[in-house]
């Protein structure tokens, strides 16, 4: 059964300069989308790679004012509704609200239709939007052409600080704002929704401050690889060993989403989730 999906997000950037990266084509080739076209109020386009089903453009506008940006999105067989919904939260600060219609919990776990993606990758792109209003380096976006899977980025951080947001069960809980257990050795189990969850994955390797990889089953194994240089943390991210006839996306752009919030976490003077 299709649901509204619903994410609200916390930018630190005037208003009237969010607007402009939701309507602005050239913006939109840098956080969204490879190909962007927008003539409002007739044009609204977005596709390519880094879309679900992006081999063509499928959306129209529908309505945009200064607080607002409608369109719809024909994906997996549906006319979906998107609308970015904007709040004035201060001088320096926007609230980012995203809806859409259709969003399938079933298709989410089933992945056997695009609008099971919706979730993580809205959570992604909202993410790098963030990102780049507030001038940080975008992280790796999802590549829907392509099954290989790792990305790179630095994080001004030394490798402990950020091995142990890795591995402490607390931590992670903050940055990625799920319950997460972990049990810091090989053999414990890394389990979002906390250890009392039924499904987990296993700890495979661990070396301290440098590695960890977890199995997650059919979805893979996860391996985060940390090098130091001049106090900061360069970050390798892999997702590998699954079918690669039917990727991970949506797990791929969940854990891309993540990592925009640790390096945040690391980051942002006087942290706070950037998820309202």
């Amino acid at each position: 059964m299709s649901e509204p999906l619903k994410l609200s997000a916390r930018i630190a950037t005037p208003m009237k300069e969010v607007h402009h990266a939701l309507t602005d084509a050239e913006a939109l080739r840098v956080w969204l989308a490879e190909h962007a076209e927008v003539d409002l109020p007739d044009r609204y386009a977005f596709w390519g790679r880094h879309t679900p089903g992006g081999e063509d453009p499928h959306q129209r506008p529908l309505h945009v004012d200064d607080h607002t940006v409608r369109f719809s999105w024909r994906l997996g067989g549906e006319d979906t509704t998107v609308e970015f919904s904007l709040e004035e939260e201060g001088a320096e600060s926007t609230i980012v609200t995203l809806t859409q219609t259709h969003f399938s919990h079933e298709a989410m776990m089933s992945g056997d239709s695009d609008l099971g993606l919706l979730h993580t990758f809205w959570a992604m792109a909202i993410a790098n939007l963030a990102d780049h209003l507030e001038g940080r380096e975008l992280l790796p976006r999802c590549d829907f052409t392509s099954s290989r899977m790792e990305g790179r980025f630095v994080i001004d951080a030394s490798p402990e600080a950020v091995y142990d947001s890795l591995i402490d069960s607390e931590k992670v809980t903050r940055w990625f704002g799920f319950p997460v257990g972990i049990e810091p050795h090989v053999g414990g189990r890394f389990a979002m929704g906390g250890l009392d969850a039924g499904d987990a994955a296993r700890i495979i390797d661990l070396d301290p401050g440098r590695k960890l990889v977890t199995d997650w089953g059919p979805t893979g194994v996860t391996t985060w690889e940390l090098e130091g240089t001049g106090g900061k943390t360069r970050l390798t991210f892999v997702q590998s060993g699954f079918d690669t006839s039917r990727p991970p996306y949506g797990a791929w752009m969940g854990w891309l989403s993540g990592l925009a919030e640790l390096r945040r976490f690391h980051e942002v003077p006087g942290w706070q989730p950037m998820w309202v």
